[in-house]
């Protein structure tokens, strides 16, 4: 059995997954674990719609084929926290993949595997109530972290998608996720194809002192 220290540092984002099925019954298990997460006065506003198999298919045939009709709408972040965006994308394609800087094409041909899910065998979008806030939102966060780590625990592996959010149409279309849900992120769910170094790549984080401040007096 592993702590839960071992998971957490277990954790990562995989990039490429084998089309083995996930088990029903270990997504089921990590489910009930999830719903003990934390939220603002206990109204538990994360939504789930889970996907697979030809509907599955369907889905990311639509996402392609609207994301390939120009550059891909995913999510913008503010000028001054782009840098971030940038630095990801230079490990992810240049370490990870082997991705010249300079070779558009393959950059945009691995671009467009976000909205394949990166060949997962099952997905999953996060949604929560339209007119709820940022508290909401945190409590969203709490939960899916949640899951993600029951998940992990039970050696199966996951990619935290926001860039599907950037086309809420298509998904509303495609799984019937109703009006008044917003549209959070996707969430991709399989095992690891571990042959391939893109999976074994880490993201290093910054030191604890840059997010936290301790005051005494």
């Amino acid at each position: 059995m592993e702590t839960l220290d071992q998971v957490i540092l277990k954790r990562h984002t995989t990039r490429v997954f084998l089309s083995k099925p996930v088990p029903r019954t270990l997504v089921d298990e990590a489910l009930e674990l999830a719903q003990h997460a934390p939220s603002n006065s206990n109204i538990q506003p994360w939504r789930m719609v889970f996907v697979s198999g030809p509907a599955l298919e369907r889905l990311k045939s639509a996402l392609v084929a609207e994301a390939g009709r120009g550059k891909p709408k995913i999510p913008p972040l503010p000028e001054s926290f782009r840098h971030f965006r940038s630095e990801l994308g230079a490990e992810v394609y240049g370490k990870g993949l082997g991705i010249a800087r300079s070779d558009l094409e393959a950059r945009a041909a691995a671009e467009i595997r976000n909205f394949e899910f990166f060949g997962a065998p099952l997905v999953a979008i996060v949604c929560m109530h339209k007119d709820l806030g940022p508290p909401d939102a945190l409590s969203v966060g709490m939960y899916l972290q949640t899951l993600l780590l029951t998940l992990t625990e039970r050696h199966l592996d996951t990619c935290v998608e926001v860039s599907v959010a950037g086309y809420p149409d298509v998904l509303r279309s495609e799984l019937g996720i109703a009006p008044e849900l917003l549209i959070l992120c996707g969430l991709a769910i399989g095992y690891s194809d571990e042959e391939l170094p893109i999976n074994s790549l880490r993201i290093g984080r910054e030191a604890v002192d840059k997010s936290v401040v301790f005051l005494y007096e």
